[in-house]
């Protein structure tokens, strides 16, 4: 009986972890937003922009939001890396996906790479928040120029969201991240994944 109930206590207290994965093309600014996210969420400092390299492979980030734990993937946005990304779809809950905001010459990449990864089964429903990123600079657009770029309306049916940031300065970011903390505590999947773990907390 007690295990029972111990079990109860565990799962209605233990705090929610949610695996966010940070996807776009190369040179958009996921390993800064990653870093950014850490200082802005934690007492660690995370890397200073200047010291950042371009991913190869994965970076790990944990922050904890409220009552709720986030784990972020930040995968490598190289053409030749971006085959690797599935690997890791089904077990995230949602994506960030981030676009270089001020470098409109490659929005084309970055919408046909986000097409794909909307169009994966193994991210059926994940709630998608979608990044203008380097706000910080004169040339970027905003997230209504963007959204009409991307077209994102005819992709998919599914919760998302453009929000305006700046990995750099910080802009925008929180308000980001509570948005997707909301949408994945009421998405279907945050349901579908934690009833595939069984009794475990996911």
């Amino acid at each position: 009986m007690f295990s029972l109930f111990y079990g109860l206590w565990k799962y209605m207290f233990s705090k929610m972890e949610f695996h966010v994965l940070i996807l776009g093309i190369d040179k958009s600014g996921k390993t800064t937003l990653l870093e950014k996210l850490k200082s802005q969420y934690s007492i660690s400092e995370g890397l200073p922009p200047d010291r950042i390299v371009p991913t190869v492979g994965l970076n790990i980030g944990r922050i904890e939001v409220s009552n709720t734990k986030l784990a972020f993937w930040d995968l490598g946005g190289q053409l030749g890396l971006r085959s690797i990304w599935e690997k890791y779809y089904e077990e995230a809950h949602a994506v960030i996906y981030v676009v270089d905001a001020a470098c409109p010459s490659r929005f084309e990449d970055s919408k046909s790479a986000l097409e794909k990864v909307l169009r994966h089964e193994d991210l059926q429903g994940a709630p998608v928040l979608i990044l203008a990123n380097k706000q910080d600079l004169e040339e970027a657009v905003s997230t209504d120029e963007l959204s009409r770029y991307l077209d994102v309306n005819k992709l998919d049916e599914r919760i998302y969201k453009f929000q305006a940031v700046s990995a750099f300065d910080g802009l925008g970011i929180k308000e980001g991240v509570n948005w997707l903390v909301d949408a994945m505590g009421r998405s279907k999947r945050t349901e579908m994944l934690r009833l595939r773990a069984g009794s475990n907390v996911v």
